[in-house]
């Protein structure tokens, strides 16, 4: 995980800054607070929110970049979005065990499922400020709502499966059942 940060950190370094909708310095901040978070001991459902918006953004900066070199065809933008938010994959063939649980309807891992949930959260808000924008006579209600969209939109995921988690301890399951 630090290696690829490193990486990361090193081609943000290396490449000359477009306008991006996401910022080099939130971005790298995003990826380093992952790890710390996980060994602070943070539910990794919530860590996996944060990941989902991260390779998002990291998808947002490949679109831009395909656009300065002239790369375009049809279904570019989703397939590239994809491909970002299933990088998610080389964790756990290092990092995390794949332990699948039931989850709603889903039976799944519950960092990957939160990370997918982060992406779609990162995109719609994404989406969603683009409206507000362009609902205000294409100008920002306030400064920087741009980043607050999308901030709080995840806060509000995130606290959400704090208080909330998507499944209970191994010892908890069940419980309840036995308790009159």
């Amino acid at each position: 995980m630090i290696i690829s940060l490193l990486v990361l950190f090193s081609l943000v370094l290396a490449f000359p800054a477009y306008a991006n909708p996401a910022c080099a310095v939130c971005t790298v901040a995003v990826g380093a607070s992952l790890e710390i978070a996980r060994q602070l001991g943070v539910d990794d459902s919530v860590v996996g929110v944060w990941a989902g918006a991260m390779l998002v953004m990291i998808g947002f900066w490949t679109i831009k970049w395909f656009d300065a070199k002239g790369w375009v065809f049809k279904g570019r933008d989703w397939l590239i979005q994809i491909i970002s938010v299933a990088m998610i994959g080389f964790v756990y063939i290092s990092e995390i065990p794949y332990n699948a649980q039931v989850i709603g309807i889903f039976y799944i891992d519950p960092f990957l499922f939160s990370t997918i949930v982060g992406a779609f959260v990162m995109l719609w808000s994404s989406d969603f400020y683009q409206w507000m924008k362009a609902k205000n006579g294409g100008h920002a209600h306030f400064p920087f709502e741009k980043v607050a969209v999308p901030v709080v939109a995840l806060l509000l995921v995130s606290t959400y499966y704090y208080y909330f988690p998507l499944c209970q301890k191994a010892g908890e399951v069940g419980a309840d059942l036995y308790n009159f």
